[in-house]
């Protein structure tokens, strides 16, 4: 593709050579560059593409996208006031904008969002359509598991994996849409059809200045919809974002449990393995059950059906999809191995999400809840002392522990939760080293007991200092026990 045609929707700044050239890859990663290939600068939060102009041109960039002034020869120069804009402009043209093509479906909001994906895909299967996953866990072209860097991909890794899905023949995509990705452009050109809003509580306080700029940043999803906009009433961010985008085109479906929705659920029974509900929408009502306890789980499933709703899909698909589901890594995911406790990993690593699974696994342990948990380094630190408070509140026993400290000193994060779980009358423990905390959980662990690790979920890694050593939370906890003769 010749560089003039991947400029032509730019607003541009400045050009310093040629634009006749011919373009065989886009690239904002100068360790990727490979003959004639545009080399786009990104500034991120660590460094900046702009200082590794010259490496791009020693590996073959023959043009640069950049936003500063740049006095260099030899490539074709062009500035633009905003390369991530420019970058996901340049990226869908690039790969032949894709994503017109596919149906595709974008899921934000702060939790529940990977359970929602995976419905949605489920569903959409069981219906015969070829859907594609893209997320946090992982990406799915077909049976063809990706792994996942973030859970939204920088915009020209996201157009490359739709063409991919298209020449695989997927006709249809759900993908977590993270406040990040809307935020810093990621998302820009992207044709959803589909919308939907999961909930919203504090989180990502570290980027977001307030939780005004957080909804704001989710509800940037909803102006790039055509077929529908599908939102939790429940929520009161959601019923703000419904009185904010009801002036615009794209309709509006409502779930809920508790309000008046279009998709609902009602007579909700729990076990310690399942859910059970009725569903009632507009054109017809059914029994669904799903072997995912929790009352998330009601709106994780009330949100795919919603979605499916509107795509036209029978309820004998959505039914079908829904109960085939086996669970989702990481996800209220209980380890089979234990018999006379239970060990469950979960991702919870929210307020709002730590406090749903500890009520959930509440409302069905027969003894003690012990749960296990810490807060990420470099991340919103307000989150960590109410944490420490919901899990007192909550757990007949804590193991306060590190989760992903990065480059902040543990035992500080630790004593931030601390000071929130001080002001309960639950039990807790401070063990610095998560193996350790998992091993002292185990070991203190009686018939009938339910132990909760939460916060890391799917990850198989522990960032410390900033050094990545592997870590998964499922397997520290079998190798455990088997040390201890617990299995």
């Amino acid at each position: 593709m010749l560089l003039k045609e991947l400029l032509r929707d730019l607003e541009i700044e400045g050009l310093k050579g040629s634009d006749e050239l011919s373009i065989e890859a886009t690239t904002y990663d100068s360790r990727k560059v490979v003959n004639n290939s545009l080399f786009i600068c990104i500034e991120g939060f660590k460094t900046d593409g702009h200082l590794y102009i010259k490496d791009a041109i020693k590996n073959g960039a023959v043009a640069v996208i950049v936003q500063k002034d740049i006095d260099i020869e030899g490539v074709t120069v062009v500035k633009v006031k905003n390369t991530r804009k420019a970058m996901a402009i340049i990226a869908n043209d690039f790969y032949h904008r894709p994503s017109g093509t596919l149906a595709l479906i974008g899921v934000t909001g702060t939790n529940g969002k990977t359970s929602t994906t995976y419905m949605i895909k489920k569903i959409l299967e069981a219906s015969g359509r070829k859907p594609g996953l893209i997320g946090t866990i992982s990406n799915w072209i077909g049976d063809e598991k990706i792994d996942a860097d973030r859970t939204t991909p920088e915009s020209l890794d996201l157009q490359k994996l739709f063409r991919k899905m298209l020449e695989n023949e997927i006709d249809s995509c759900v993908m977590e849409v993270s406040s990040h990705s809307l935020e810093l452009q990621r998302v820009e050109k992207c044709n959803f059809q589909v919308g939907v809003f999961t909930n919203l509580t504090p989180d990502h306080l570290d980027f977001h200045p307030t939780i005004i700029d957080y909804r704001n940043a989710k509800k940037k999803l909803f102006h790039k919809t055509e077929l529908y906009n599908i939102i939790n009433v429940d929520d009161e961010h959601g019923r703000i974002i419904i009185d904010e985008i009801n002036s615009l085109k794209t309709p509006i479906l409502t779930f809920g449990v508790n309000n008046k929705a279009d998709i609902s659920a009602k007579n909700i029974v729990m076990t310690m393995k399942t859910v059970s509900f009725d569903m009632i929408t507009p054109k017809y009502k059914g029994k669904i059950e799903l072997n995912i306890p929790g009352l998330f789980t009601v709106y994780n499933a009330l949100a795919a059906i919603a979605v499916t709703y509107a795509m036209g899909i029978e309820f004998k698909y959505i039914k079908e999809g829904l109960e085939c589901m086996k669970g989702i890594a990481g996800r209220l995911e209980a380890v089979e191995e234990f018999k006379d406790f239970a060990v469950i990993i979960d991702y919870a690593h929210t307020p709002d999400a730590l406090e749903n699974v500890l009520k959930s696994v509440r409302g069905f342990v027969e003894n003690k809840l012990i749960t296990v948990f810490g807060c990420g380094g470099d991340r919103d630190r307000s989150k960590r002392a109410v944490m420490g408070e919901i899990a007192g509140k909550y757990s007949d026993l804590t193991i306060i522990t590190s989760d992903n400290p990065r480059s902040e000193e543990p035992m500080q994060i630790l004593t931030m939760i601390e000071d929130g779980i001080s002001r309960t009358a639950g039990k807790y423990h401070v063990i610095k080293d998560r193996k350790e905390a998992i091993s002292f959980a185990l070991k203190s662990a009686q018939k009938g007991d339910i132990i909760l690790i939460a916060g890391k979920g799917h990850e198989t890694y522990q960032v410390i200092n900033n050094n990545v050593f592997e870590f998964d939370d499922k397997k520290v906890a079998l190798e455990v026990a088997r040390e201890e003769g617990l299995l």
